[in-house]
């Protein structure tokens, strides 16, 4: 009894405790992060984002390692996205329904029920957030690899040191035969599992995105033309008469994060500027052109056609200037929760499949040394042609191909169709629309704010 009792009054505790952190988190969310209290704060969507962005932060941190979570962080990171998520089941909608009256009649009426994005992609994003932990649980008791101190030596290190720009991640080493058929083989299973979590979680952080509206200040920002945006070099490129997307990236410095990072941006301006000139009526405006509306579209095409290439080509690529924008500026609390929930899904699998890659590139080493490359396959930035050759590896795992994209702009849809395939594979629901990933960027200007 005395053993129960004990129990029970340090399930209370935790209670209180569990209670008073849950109080304030959600205090600062309604203060919008402003504690002075003086309503300076930010946006209840951009709270709410910023608050599931740092609680992935402060919980998988680097990620640096192919290893489980500690039962504290576990239940601190189940405990607090269940709290931050909880806010969707207040987000609701008006849906018709019948209802049998007294007299054994029927009637209509209208009832509450959880908005549709959110009724379809909060479960399927939670059982990607099962699968990641599960991965990671996969490797507990596995003993075939293992990673050296930082202070290790060159010698220690030996063909495995790493040589990219990630200097300050462990170096992981593995028998001088390499791993055993078991190993490897529950590797790629692992690899597999989180190619289709990164495939599930990149198609809703995109989908969300497509929806949210574009701010006004991002708008005034642009330039007159796809011209000036794209500077003449790359418009002439795009704008040829015969166009070859991947003939054009392969004559592009694509030899840094910085400089993919740049030329996205440049060209989801582009698209921009040229779908919104396609939507303008007045012919006086600042924003008319000379350009005939078929040339435009043609552009347009191309320049969507390249970005979905840099896209998954380089998974891990930070977010654009368009991106950052919409989610700053996003008022809706339901597709905060959406992005910021995919989003960190969305690295933490991209992290977690680059240390599989550490391993396997290790195995490989390991039996055959002159295989030995310059660079890192982990790397997503670099710029170095093996760097491209594995990073094309990757792209394949997420079933896109480049040349899949040669010429034919009509082939997005039988990727999505092939994505769609693989996760109902996979029993996970994700609500996507027909609507390619930026086709709704030209509308016109964005609605007022909804408050």
């Amino acid at each position: 009894m005395d053993d129960l009792a004990a129990t029970f009054q340090a399930r209370g505790k935790q209670l209180l405790t569990d209670m008073e952190q849950m109080k304030e988190k959600f205090a600062k969310l309604l203060l919008g992060e402003d504690m002075s209290g003086g309503g300076k704060g930010v946006s209840s969507a951009l709270a709410l984002s910023n608050a599931i962005t740092n609680l992935a932060a402060s919980v998988f941190g680097e990620q640096s390692r192919l290893e489980p979570m500690t039962a504290e962080r576990k239940s601190r990171w189940r405990k607090e996205i269940d709290w931050l998520l909880s806010v969707s089941d207040c987000i609701v909608e008006f849906v018709p329904s019948q209802q049998k009256a007294k007299d054994g009649s029927n009637m209509e009426i209208m009832v509450t029920k959880q908005r549709f994005d959110l009724l379809m992609n909060i479960p399927a994003l939670r059982t990607l957030d099962t699968m990641l932990l599960d991965c990671l649980d996969s490797f507990k008791d596995q003993d075939e690899f293992y990673y050296l101190s930082k202070d290790a030596t060159d010698e220690e290190k030996g063909n495995s040191k790493r040589k990219d720009d990630k200097w300050w991640l462990p170096t992981v080493k593995v028998p001088e035969q390499g791993l055993s058929d078991a190993a490897k083989k529950n590797l790629q299973s692992q690899r597999e599992a989180m190619t289709q979590v990164l495939k599930a979680a990149m198609s809703i952080n995109a989908q969300v995105l497509t929806e949210m509206e574009i701010p006004e200040n991002y708008l005034d920002s642009l330039p007159k033309n796809g011209r000036a945006s794209l500077g003449d070099s790359t418009y002439r490129s795009i704008t040829v008469e015969f166009f070859d997307p991947n003939q054009f990236l392969a004559t592009t410095d694509l030899s840094s994060e910085h400089k993919i990072l740049d030329l996205k941006n440049r060209i989801e301006a582009s698209i921009v500027i040229w779908k919104r000139k396609m939507h303008q009526k007045d012919g006086k405006s600042a924003w008319s052109s000379a350009v005939s509306y078929e040339k435009r579209e043609l552009f347009e095409e191309r320049a969507e056609t390249i970005l979905r290439i840099l896209k998954h080509q380089y998974p891990g690529i930070p977010q654009s200037s368009l991106d950052i924008s919409k989610i700053q500026y996003n008022r809706d609390v339901g597709q905060a929760l959406l992005e910021s929930y995919s989003r960190i899904l969305e690295s933490l699998a991209f992290t977690v499949l680059s240390r599989i890659g550490d391993v396997l590139y290790a195995d490989s080493v390991a039996r055959n040394p002159s295989q030995a490359t310059s660079k890192s396959p982990a790397n997503p930035s670099s710029g170095n042609d093996n760097e491209k050759s594995n990073l094309m590896t990757l792209s394949d795992l997420l079933t896109w191909s480049g040349d899949l994209l040669d010429n034919d702009f009509e082939d997005s849809k039988d990727c999505k169709d092939d994505l769609s395939k693989d996760m109902d594979e996979k029993n996970l629901n994700v609500a996507t629309s027909k609507v390619s990933y930026l086709e709704s960027l030209g509308g016109v200007r964005s609605p007022k704010e909804r408050h």
